[in-house]
């Protein structure tokens, strides 16, 4: 008899193979990778193999679900801040402004009001989940993100930075979800969330995300005058960056997430040499490829027919209202005069207002915070509906927006981003 961990590993290792020399035919299909391995986790999970088991005797290890998809957000905001080399005004980072200051809390508000109104959550309740599914997510919406440091465009930087910046911002609401499921007498914790969860948390991960990458390079650099390190070691210094900023800040009770990302953006204008963090670069998306695969592994693996058919209705209901209504109104609303930064004598094309729209994916950061809400407090029948409404969001997120990804960014490429002039390096040091 074979060992089952044995097993997992050649199943994981013969995926990686197939995925790996079949990649130039996949990305040519309206297919994404996530819906592949979403496939092979049902596959391995209680429906196939039964290989990958994060439920036994009906206990759900919610810690370790937790602990993965923590890693994977923290690798994936960390590459977002690398890709990203604009300047750091608010003109350069208008869209991204009305992203994270506009279109979440647009988000978070609607999904409260569909669990209020139409799920029969109280407000703690329907709270929660609008926190837990309104960030857009960082990991799978790789194609359609910055393709390299070099590029320039409107949309791909706007989803960029918001999937690097809504996945930190988004947990002062999932801290807020979680005191009304304990009090929901707001009077008696309101202040101190202002306090600490809003204004503390967010200014530490911004100091953090400075200050800790800072004194890693110039540590870095000046070491590597004296002796350079080892050629094949010199990577780890951008994990090193990760986990020291994560922990560090959220040993000051700041938000690692948040501090990663701006350590992401710190790292790319710190080395006098660019190919260092282009080099780090690599290595980091790299190892979100490899940490996605196991996510959404566990992901599939968790799936259950009977509730997710109990909880299909209300699923479906948040699912076509987001998708449809709340996120696309949300980020037409959020890019009204909104110009594009190349130019200022016109707004932003029609259909890139609507694609920032309908690629809001979720995914793993949408994990993260459901699992993080397990361990604080959501329990019960409020666990178990938001918990099955947060899977068949991001199952189906997962499909729709990974087939219409590929087709759709290519008519984008081909009838608006050809169609605006592009932007020339020189244009954007200007601003620094």
């Amino acid at each position: 008899m074979f060992d089952i961990y044995i097993i997992d590993l050649f199943v994981i290792g013969l995926l990686l193979l197939v995925v790996t020399l079949g990649s130039g035919w996949i990305t040519r299909l309206p297919l994404s990778f996530s819906l592949i391995y979403l496939l092979v986790g049902i596959f391995l999970g209680p429906y196939g193999l039964g290989l990958i088991q994060l439920r036994r005797d009906d206990v759900f290890n919610a810690e370790l679900l937790e602990k993965i998809s923590e890693l994977v957000v923290i690798v994936s905001v960390f590459g977002c801040g690398l890709k990203i080399i604009r300047p750091l005004n608010f003109q350069v980072w208008g869209i991204t402004s009305r992203l994270i200051g506009l279109l979440m809390p647009i988000s978070i508000f609607g999904l409260a009001v569909v669990g209020k109104l139409f799920l029969g959550m109280n407000w703690g309740e329907a709270i929660l989940l609008g926190a837990i599914l309104a960030p857009t997510d960082p990991v799978l919406a790789s194609e359609v993100q910055l393709t390299d440091t070099n590029d320039r465009d409107e949309l791909r930087f706007g989803l960029t930075s918001e999937g690097g910046l809504n996945d930190a911002l988004a947990f002062p609401f999932v801290y807020f979800g979680i005191y009304a499921l304990k009090d929901d007498n707001w009077h008696n914790w309101f202040k101190e969330w202002i306090v600490i969860d809003l204004l503390w948390a967010i200014a530490a991960g911004i100091l953090m995300g400075i200050l800790v990458p800072k004194v890693i390079v110039w540590i870095d650099q000046n070491l590597q005058k004296r002796r350079s390190a080892d050629k094949l070691m010199e990577d780890f210094v951008g994990i090193s960056i990760i986990l020291l900023t994560y922990s560090l800040t959220e040993f000051v009770n700041g938000y690692g997430f948040l501090a990663v990302f701006v350590a992401g953006l710190v790292v790319q204008r710190s080395y006098r040499n660019p190919e260092k963090p282009l080099a780090q670069l690599e290595f980091i998306e790299q190892l979100e490829k490899l940490l996605e695969v196991g996510t959404i592994l566990l992901l599939g693996s968790i799936l259950l027919f009977k509730p997710m058919l109990d909880y299909a209705f209300q699923s479906l209901v948040v699912i076509i209202l987001l998708f449809v209504f709340i996120r696309p109104l949300g980020a037409w609303v959020s890019t009204i005069s909104k110009h594009p930064f190349s130019s200022h004598r016109r707004n932003l094309h029609p259909g890139t207002r609507w694609l920032f729209g309908w690629f809001g994916i979720r995914g793993v950061g949408s994990l993260y915070y459901l699992a993080y809400a397990f361990g604080n407090g959501l329990k019960g029948e409020a666990a178990e509906q938001i918990a099955w409404i947060t899977y068949t969001t991001i199952v189906v997120s997962v499909i729709v927006h990974g087939i219409s990804a590929t087709p759709l960014m290519t008519w984008y490429e081909a009838h608006i981003a050809k169609q605006k002039k592009p932007l020339p390096a020189s244009t954007i040091d200007e601003f620094e």
